[in-house]
């Protein structure tokens, strides 16, 4: 099956020169690129997140298979939806799912299941790829879609999505995709976000869904982020650092009601 572009040409250049020269002008050169468990990176339209997005990419050594957590924006499909067989086209040209990875995984995560419904119009995942074709063009992807699931049900995922990478002859890289505060002013967003933030930073990812909850962050995906941490926990993580902040405001002029966006790599 093959899925086809749901936001090109709204949330990134539907034309394949377009969207290269964007890609190129928001992934900064690099003298050396370096292995990393996860990313997590946000998916607003490139114009307002894309500067995130493409400094966290930078540097990332991206093995032959990426895992992209990203949220259900829509509702639609199984609460942890695995994209398992095909490929996902873009403006840039088709990415090969990587099946067997895909099928290890629904192994080891029994609360997956394999489902293409929630990804048919979601951008979450979407927006990532079109930087990895940049990066990395031969890299084969296993896109999860993920929507309201219990926090145990959670680290369990990221438990079973961790013994998959371990068995792996090169370990995937996780991409989680997220947002950080929405439609608030740039001071207020600022404030909450780096709350949240503190429990990336810290691999805390039951601290990250407590402070979520707590004080009411419109992080939207915090869930996908906390199934990433948790693997990446698993796997040895040790330390993780802030690429870049900024919000929407930045580019409309106006912090009165902004989007936060940040990227973060996790070695």
């Amino acid at each position: 099956m093959i899925r086809t572009p749901a936001v090109a040409g709204q949330f990134y250049p539907g034309k394949k020169i377009l969207l290269k020269e964007m890609l190129l002008d928001l992934i900064p050169p690099v003298d050396t690129e370096q292995p990393y468990l996860g990313i997590m990176s946000p998916h607003a339209g490139y114009i307002y997140s894309g500067s995130v997005a493409g400094q966290t990419f930078a540097g990332v050594e991206i093995p032959e298979n990426v895992i992209i957590l990203g949220p259900n924006h829509h509702g639609r499909g199984h609460a942890a939806a695995v994209y398992a067989k095909g490929s996902w086209e873009t403006p840039l040209g088709a990415v090969e799912i990587a099946d067997a990875l895909a099928e290890e995984i629904l192994v080891e995560c029994p609360m997956a299941a394999e489902d293409t419904t929630a990804h048919r119009f979601e951008h979450s995942l979407e927006v990532q790829v079109p930087f990895l074709q940049m990066l990395a063009p031969q890299a084969s992807i296993v896109p999860i879609c993920i929507s309201q699931m219990p926090l145990e049900m959670l680290l369990q995922m990221g438990e079973g999505l961790a013994r998959v990478m371990r068995r792996s002859p090169v370990c995937p890289l996780l991409v989680a995709s997220s947002d950080m505060t929405h439609y608030e002013s740039g001071e207020t967003a600022r404030t909450k976000d780096f709350i949240a933030l503190d429990k990336v930073l810290e691999l805390d990812p039951r601290g990250l869904y407590e402070a979520v909850s707590v004080h009411r962050i419109s992080m939207c995906g915090v869930l996908p982020v906390v199934v990433m941490l948790q693997a990446a926990l698993s796997l040895g993580a040790s330390k993780a650092e802030l690429v870049a902040y900024r919000n929407s405001g930045e580019v409309t002029g106006d912090q009165s009601e902004v989007v936060g966006y940040a990227g973060v790599r996790i070695f």
